[in-house]
C-alpha cells in the first residue's frame, strides 16, 4: 500500500498578535512613566536643587540657570518664585515707605534710617534715639518709637531680627562685663516691647548681640563711633527663613518622661 506523505502544517496566521501584544505592553509602560514624571513636585525638587547647590558651595545653581528644564513643572515653579519674590519685594517697599514716612514726620531722619538689602527691610536706630549710653533700659520716649515701628511691623508674617551693636570703647560694669552683654540686652530689651505692646509672636522674633564686631564705619572718630552704636531691626524675607531654626512641635507629647504611667 502506498503511504501517504504527511500533511503539511497549517500555517499560523495569529503570530502577528504577539508582537501587537508586546507592543501594546511597552506602550502601556511608557505612558505610565510619563504620567508618573508629570506628577513630580516641582516646587520639592526645586527646594532640593538649592539645598544641592549651597551644599556644594555654588553661587548659583546649574539646574536654576541651565535653560529650560527637562523637568515638568520646574520651568513653571521657577517663574512662580520669580513672581513670589516680585510680590514680597513690594511688601518690603511698602513697610519701607510707611517707616520712612513716620521717621521724617517726627525729624528722626538722621538718627534712624530705614533701608531694603539683600536680607529684607532694615530699620536703623542710633543708640541715642533709644538708651542711654551705657544703659539697655529703653526710656519712655524710645518706648514710644518702638511701639510705632511694631505696629507697622505686627502687619507682616516675616520673621523679625533685632541685632545689638556698639562701638569698641570697653565697658565693664557689674552688669556689662563686656559690650557683649550690652550689645545684646539692647536688643533684648527692644524684643520684649515689641511681644508686649505690638504684640508680635514671640516665635516670629530673634534677638542678636554682636558687640563692636559688626561696625558700619571705622572706629577712629567720635562722630564714626556714634554711627556704630545702632540697635537694627530686620524684616527677613522669605528665603531666609529657610535657615532658621524650627520649633519642635508637640515636644511635650513626644518625650517619654511626659507620659503618665
Amino acid at each position: 500500500m502506498r503511504k501517504r506523505g504527511q500533511e503539511p502544517e497549517k500555517e499560523n496566521n495569529e503570530r502577528w498578535l504577539i508582537t501587537y501584544s508586546d507592543l501594546i505592553t511597552l506602550l502601556l509602560i511608557f505612558f505610565v512613566v510619563m504620567y508618573t514624571l508629570s506628577k513630580v513636585d516641582a516646587n520639592k525638587y526645586h527646594a532640593i536643587a538649592s539645598s544641592l547647590a549651597k551644599t556644594m558651595g555654588g553661587s548659583q545653581s546649574i539646574m536654576e540657570s541651565g535653560g529650560p528644564s527637562m523637568v515638568p513643572g520646574a520651568s513653571e515653579s521657577k517663574e512662580l518664585d520669580t513672581a513670589m519674590e516680585q510680590i514680597e519685594q513690594q511688601k518690603m517697599e511698602k513697610i519701607k515707605k510707611q517707616i520712612q514716612e513716620y521717621v521724617d514726620k517726627n525729624g528722626l531722619s538722621g538718627k534712624v534710617t530705614v533701608a531694603i538689602e539683600e536680607r529684607g527691610v532694615v530699620v536703623s536706630f542710633q543708640d541715642v534715639v533709644l538708651f542711654p549710653l551705657g544703659v539697655a533700659d529703653l526710656v519712655p520716649h524710645s518706648q514710644g518709637i518702638v511701639d510705632k515701628v511694631g505696629a507697622i511691623l505686627s502687619q507682616t508674617p516675616n520673621y523679625i531680627r533685632v541685632e545689638g551693636h556698639t562701638d569698641n570703647l570697653p565697658i565693664q560694669t557689674n552688669k556689662f562685663p563686656s559690650n557683649w552683654e550690652l550689645s545684646l540686652a539692647r536688643s533684648a530689651s527692644v524684643v520684649h516691647r515689641l511681644i508686649n505692646f505690638s504684640h508680635i509672636p514671640p516665635d516670629r522674633l530673634s534677638a542678636t548681640g554682636y558687640g563692636e564686631y559688626r561696625p558700619r564705619r571705622a572706629n577712629d572718630s567720635d562722630a564714626n563711633r556714634q554711627q556704630n552704636r545702632r540697635v537694627d531691626i530686620i524684616v527677613l524675607r522669605t528665603k531666609y527663613q529657610e535657615v532658621e531654626p524650627e520649633a519642635m512641635q508637640e515636644i511635650n507629647t513626644l518625650s517619654p518622661t511626659s507620659k503618665k504611667e
